[in-house]
């Protein structure tokens, strides 16, 4: 273990979000014992600290990926074109949650929630029209969304096919991560087997079909939005990533013929340094990782890539134009800590889905860090800093404290089952309100600096049209389609899932059918079981 910074016996009111203790004044003398050509390297050289790639930003900037989804797909299909056309780099797409619960849009269940948080896809229909005039070929494309991911992914290389668009040009990212639902989102549709076996299905597809993908975003965000600290935040995520290694390998799959594909998102909240720091340790804790446990040739499969997105659970409904600002330096810590693509939250995101104003701004917000502020001048602008080493080495060793108490109870699905990450993100999340009601930690607006309540800003509003739209939609669709091909596709998708067939061509076939995600996600339903989570006390 590296030398630890004395902790700092401080007021209440310079409270760090991490476990971290924070010392007055960083020196030499608190990197006592540490070895700058072991830990930091050059960028683009093990084990990674300082950048995946050699010139970072002055060789390409990262992807500016503006996340959007609402109402219908036509809807949506407007907003890409609309950031599109401003400047956005990458399409990163959000699914209402009907949607992400695998259900249809007219599904009882789904009533009074169609199109509210995100695009409602029910259909391959659906997912053509969201994509309706986008080259495919020529902009890479997120997709967040975990229960029924295998279904939507295979919708969209259905639509690529029809436009007749080899699926091997295709590049985007697939979120694809079930184990941080069981974690902290809760959108999982399955046990945790059959849910870790689809997920493998879409790395081995993509390994062999559509090379440019990557078919696994392993998340940390949702898990930070949970309330989680930057460490529980590095050490959950990076351990799930493991968990899926591990899967693969012993399904039978050479770590570098799916590593190099795996993609990293992660949340960046308002504590400046610590947020860089923490991309820089979890850019190091995973090359060591994959190195030790896994022995790679290929050093891509030693590279964690990553895309990053503002901290929505920072945003305030009170005084939300100070969520420009918030926004801006989180932003700036992402690309500081080198992420490869970043999502800028919009200041009305608390209120409301982001107006085109809002979100222009959001994009805006950049693009002027991109090209205004010079800090892509050179890689890695912090490294070497006293502070920022330090906690580079304090987040790693953290992590590493929670990868041994992770392997002791036998992994992570077991630890799900115990309740261990859910508890402690529970205790983090507790202390962080406590210390907000306490007045212990300042938010601008909310609990300092109150000011009466000022102009209402627009916002953007879902109507129930977007429901009648959506269900007279999929009758239309129920009432022409061939009902005994449509049958026919989910019995052999049932079949597959009884057996040990890779799912992905069944699911295609099945959604070339016109069988809908919620039919697809009972049919498997069927087969794989539900999930009751435990209780956490």
């Amino acid at each position: 273990m590296r030398k630890r910074a004395k902790p700092l016996k401080t007021k209440a009111r310079f409270a760090s979000l991490s476990e971290l203790d924070i010392a007055p004044c960083y020196s030499a003398d608190d990197l006592k014992g540490w070895d700058p050509h072991r830990e930091l390297g050059t960028p683009g050289e093990f084990p990674y600290t300082r950048g995946v790639y050699a010139t970072m930003y002055r060789g390409r900037l990262w992807t500016m990926r503006q996340f959007a989804g609402f109402g219908t797909a036509a809807d949506t299909n407007a907003r890409f074109r609309y950031l599109l056309d401003r400047g956005q780099t990458g399409l990163s797409v959000a699914f209402d949650m009907p949607t992400l619960m695998g259900l249809d849009s007219d599904d009882p269940r789904s009533h009074a929630e169609v199109g509210y948080c995100g695009v409602a896809v029910s259909s391959l229909a659906d997912m053509e029209r969201l994509f309706e005039g986008i080259p495919l070929d020529q902009v890479t494309t997120s997709m967040t969304i975990n229960g029924p991911a295998a279904v939507v992914f295979a919708m969209y290389l259905a639509v690529a096919e029809r436009r007749g668009i080899p699926i091997d040009r295709l590049g985007g990212t697939l979120q694809n991560d079930i184990l941080k639902e069981y974690i902290a989102q809760k959108e999982w549709l399955f046990p945790p087997e059959p849910h870790i076996r689809l997920i493998l299905d879409t790395v081995a597809y993509c390994s062999q079909h559509v090379p440019k993908w990557h078919p696994i975003s392993i998340s940390g965000y949702h898990i930070r939005e949970a309330g989680s600290t930057a460490v529980q935040e590095l050490a959950f995520t990076l351990y799930n990533g493991l968990t899926y290694v591990e899967a693969a390998v012993k399904a039978g799959l050479a770590v570098d013929t799916f590593a190099p594909q795996l993609s990293f998102f992660f949340n960046v909240h308002n504590d400046f340094f610590e947020e860089t720091a923490k991309f820089r340790a979890a850019r190091r804790l995973w090359a060591r990782e994959m190195e030790r446990r896994y022995h790679p040739k290929d050093p891509r499969s030693l590279q964690l890539r990553c895309h990053a997105q503002t901290a929505g659970c920072s945003l305030t409904a009170q005084q939300p134009m100070n969520n420009v600002v918030r926004t801006t330096l989180q932003a700036l810590a992402a690309v500081l800590g080198g992420t490869q693509s970043l999502h800028t939250n919009s200041m009305d995101e608390t209120l409301a889905l982001p107006t085109e104003e809002a979100v222009k701004l959001a994009l805006r917000t950049q693009q002027i860090i991109a090209h205004e502020s010079e800090v892509t001048n050179t890689a890695d602008p912090l490294g070497g800093s006293y502070y920022v080493e330090s906690l580079t080495n304090r987040l790693e060793d953290g992590a590493l404290d929670l990868f041994q108490k992770l392997d002791k109870m036998g992994g992570m699905v077991n630890a799900i089952e115990q309740g261990f990450p859910q508890r402690q993100i529970l205790e983090a999340s507790l202390r962080y309100q406590q210390e907000v009601e306490k007045k212990e930690r300042v938010l601008v607006g909310v609990n300092e600096y109150v000011e009466p309540e000022g102009r209402h800003i627009p916002i953007l509003k879902i109507g129930p049209e977007v429901e009648k739209a959506q269900t007279e939609r999929l009758a239309s669709l129920r009432a022409q389609r061939d009902s005994y091909k449509m049958a026919g596709s989910l019995q052999v998708l049932q079949e597959a899932a009884a057996s040990q067939e890779n799912l992905m061509p069944a699911l295609i076939d099945a959604v070339k059918a016109n069988a809908t995600l919620g039919e697809i996600c009972a049919a498997l339903k069927e087969i794989f079981g539900t999930y009751r989570e435990p209780v956490v006390l």
